[in-house]
């Protein structure tokens, strides 16, 4: 959910998740509660300029930022020219869903991330069971509060409070190599224009273009953070 404190909230939720921290070691621990292999693991990005220190292959990328009292606006003006969407379906470029439980923008990235390009075909659940677990299971929202109060920042008292974050995903079509941002809370996914070669991961200039046009869209705003879904060979 990305809701400025100032601007009215209108959308009613079933459920109500504590917000992730943007940290790698807790998005990992849940990832694997998602059913992701060992070989899969989150990364922060540090650097957008310096492509010896960018994480390789780079399947999917999670974008955290502040919503500005600009961001609502910006948005709705994308969106009037989208239809709505319940889902995606079957042969569409990428696999996408509609967020419905409110500040788990987080939870939702890590779910476009293992649902699209080569991470799907790692794990074990295949996207519309991984959907089904995330809105019918007690134990999984039990231990996703668990792990959500193990990073370093102060939780919300009452998991209802909005926050001004907000998480998006970015991964790479299997279809035309297009990249797409994925975000539960729009109307569906949102074709970004660049076309990424068949070697190239989301970390491609492509990527990196996309990325740096929309931090620079939100000039002057701190708090930005890049993470990659990075596939690690093990021993």
């Amino acid at each position: 959910m990305s809701t400025n404190l100032n601007t009215p909230v209108i959308k009613k939720y079933r459920k109500h998740f504590i917000p992730l921290e943007s940290n790698p070691d807790v998005f990992n621990q849940l990832i694997r509660l998602l059913g992701a292999p060992e070989s899969l693991v989150f990364e922060d990005v540090f650097t957008l300029d310096e492509p010896e220190f960018l994480p390789h292959p780079a399947l999917a990328l999670i974008l955290i930022f502040p919503t500005a009292e600009n961001y609502e606006e910006q948005r709705a003006a994308e969106d009037a020219s989208h239809e709505d969407s319940s889902s995606s379906r079957p042969g569409e470029e990428v696999v996408w869903f509609k967020q419905t439980i409110n500040n788990a923008c987080g939870l939702y990235a890590i779910l476009h991330a293992l649902s699209n390009g080569e991470a799907r075909g790692l794990i074990g659940l295949q996207p519309h069971q991984q959907a089904l677990v995330l809105e019918e299971s007690e134990e999984l929202e039990r231990v996703y509060n668990v792990v959500a109060i193990q990073g370093d920042s102060a939780v919300p008292d009452n998991p209802e409070d909005e926050v001004d974050f907000h998480y998006v995903g970015f991964v790479k079509s299997g279809v035309d190599g297009r990249l797409y941002e994925l975000d539960g809370d729009r109307k569906g996914p949102i074709d970004r224009g660049a076309v990424l070669g068949a070697g190239d991961d989301v970390l491609g200039e492509g990527g990196l273009t996309v990325i740096r046009e929309y931090i620079k869209k939100e000039e002057g705003n701190a708090g930005f953070g890049l993470m990659a879904l990075v596939r690690r060979e093990g021993p």
